[in-house]
């Protein structure tokens, strides 16, 4: 974090033309207009961002009733000729213009009443006091002034400074009445808190337990685009356990939480599967940021998404067996099954992007079974085959999966799971992926033996895949035909007399 003056904050403004530009057109037009919120929150804090609110503070009631932010919005998109593009939102009384990389958005200042079944406000004009009272932390609260003669100038009524400079979250006003009255805030003080790394103030924290209920009237979209956010930050778990321990995540994800819980029989415990997911999808997370993935990539969000619910199907499969202890069996095929019932209840996408997730709940223990043995060709094609293009992936989930802390039994798996790597590369090489399907097809199947689509079909297919993938049989026609004219005759099938 760095300390500016007033004047300093004029020069750094200076330096994107367009604030100078509406210093201009708020003058002309009689009203006092603020850069407000995230835009000055990161000038302290040295962040880049293009995102620009602009409060309009006027004194004539005429232009807050026809919406002076989109008054003063119009008149700069009008200067800024052909390069501007002006989108006005009128029933929300506020107007975006996008130019030259950057997005500003205008409103009218405003104070906001609620009524307890809704986080949609009774808005009314009000003063630049007013429109600082109704944000949700301080240190978005903080606002510089356009006008010419204050340009740059610096209010921060609530010592949004001293807390970015103290690391931490706080409500401008009442927690407990800022978060009762929009409880989406409760996700957003959390998500803040973990993107920057900083604490929740104790009496913000406690209001977050106390109006965790709250979050039932928030639509699961906004939920879902909230918890979207704190996993892809730098470290998501810190934002879980927040979530966790303020009573939120068990209205969000009761499922993880079920996995907060440590059995003991006969003086055997298993792991606390809750803490070891946080610790996968940490993890998970080094591997992606040590690649430089970019945080764009889909595939940055649900590989972690797959992290965070590869064991979830354990609390429903964990037995006590005497002879090996606890156990938890089929708890992948379990926790597959469980993804879309999530995903649909969260409002989370249903389409590849589940399915991605899905199946690597469900794949996670196959390698972590192959590197536990020796690892054959065999059972590599097999995974190549069921993982196709997310073999990488999983195998990324795989490595992050091994936490023991027996540092020579976690160095056994990792040493395996590299060999399954040279031999997952190995097989690509020689495009074994183009070879894994026998080149006997189901419709040839059906000819030869005069058959529709029916079980029988699918079992001659499966018998031919399985010697392909086994290495029994090479994967030409010839040999496989042979395979198939012994298979079909056991099960009574005769071929065609044409075929023959």
């Amino acid at each position: 974090m760095k300390f500016y003056t007033d004047a300093e904050l004029a020069v750094i403004l200076d330096k994107k033309h367009i604030f100078r530009q509406i210093s201009q057109v708020i003058d002309s037009l009689g009203v006092d207009g603020y850069v407000v919120g995230g835009y000055v929150r990161d000038i302290f804090l040295e962040r880049p961002s293009n995102d620009i609110d602009v409060v309009i503070v006027s004194a004539n009631p005429t232009d807050w009733e026809v919406g002076c932010g989109i008054k003063v919005a119009t008149e700069l998109s009008s200067q800024l000729g052909k390069k501007a593009h002006l989108s006005v939102f009128r029933n929300f009384g506020t107007a975006q213009v996008k130019y030259c990389g950057s997005e500003i958005e205008f409103v009218g200042a405003r104070r906001e009443s609620y009524s307890h079944d809704s986080r949609k406000p009774i808005v009314e004009n009000g003063t630049l006091e007013d429109d600082q009272n109704r944000r949700d932390f301080t240190i978005n609260a903080m606002a510089i002034c356009l006008n010419s003669n204050r340009f740059g100038e610096l209010v921060d009524p609530f010592d949004g400074l001293r807390d970015m400079e103290d690391r931490t979250i706080a409500t401008p006003l009442d927690p407990d009445i800022t978060f009762s009255d929009d409880p989406l805030r409760m996700m957003r003080c959390v998500r803040f808190a973990t993107q920057l790394n900083f604490q929740i103030e104790p009496v913000t924290f406690d209001a977050l337990c106390n109006n965790s209920e709250r979050l039932k009237i928030i639509s699961g979209e906004r939920i879902a685009d909230e918890f979207n956010k704190i996993m892809l930050c730098p470290h998501p778990s810190c934002g879980i356990v927040d979530l966790y321990r303020s009573g939120l995540l068990q209205l969000i994800l009761p499922e993880l939480v079920q996995l907060d819980l440590v059995e003991t029989y006969n003086g055997r415990a298993h792991k606390n599967n809750f803490y070891h997911t946080l610790e996968v999808l940490e993890n998970v997370v080094k591997t992606q940021q040590e690649a430089a993935l970019p945080m764009a990539d889909d595939k940055v969000l649900w590989l972690r998404w797959a992290a965070l619910l590869h064991d979830i199907g354990k609390p429903k499969s964990k037995r006590w067996e005497p002879q090996t202890g606890w156990t938890f069996h089929n708890h992948n095929f379990i926790g597959a099954k469980m993804v879309p019932q999530i995903f649909r209840r969260m409002k989370l996408p249903l389409d590849t992007k589940m399915k991605y997730v899905q199946k690597l709940v469900d794949l996670h223990m196959r390698p972590i079974a192959i590197a536990d043995e020796e690892v054959t060709d065999s059972a590599v094609r097999r995974l190549l085959n069921d993982a196709g293009d997310d073999v990488d992936d999983l195998m990324i989930l795989c490595e992050a999966d091994i936490t023991s802390k027996n540092v020579a039994r976690k160095q056994r798996f990792l040493d395996n799971f590299k060999m399954v790597r040279e031999k997952i590369a190995d097989l690509k090489e020689r495009d074994y992926k183009r070879l894994l399907q026998p080149v006997i097809d189901g419709n040839e199947i059906m000819e030869m033996f005069g058959l529709s689509p029916c079980r029988e079909v699918g079992v001659l297919k499966k018998t031919l895949k399985d010697a392909v993938l086994d290495n029994r049989v090479p994967n030409e026609r010839e040999p496989l035909l042979q395979l198939l004219i012994e298979t079909a005759g056991n099960m009574g099938l005769e071929q065609r007399q044409s075929d023959r």
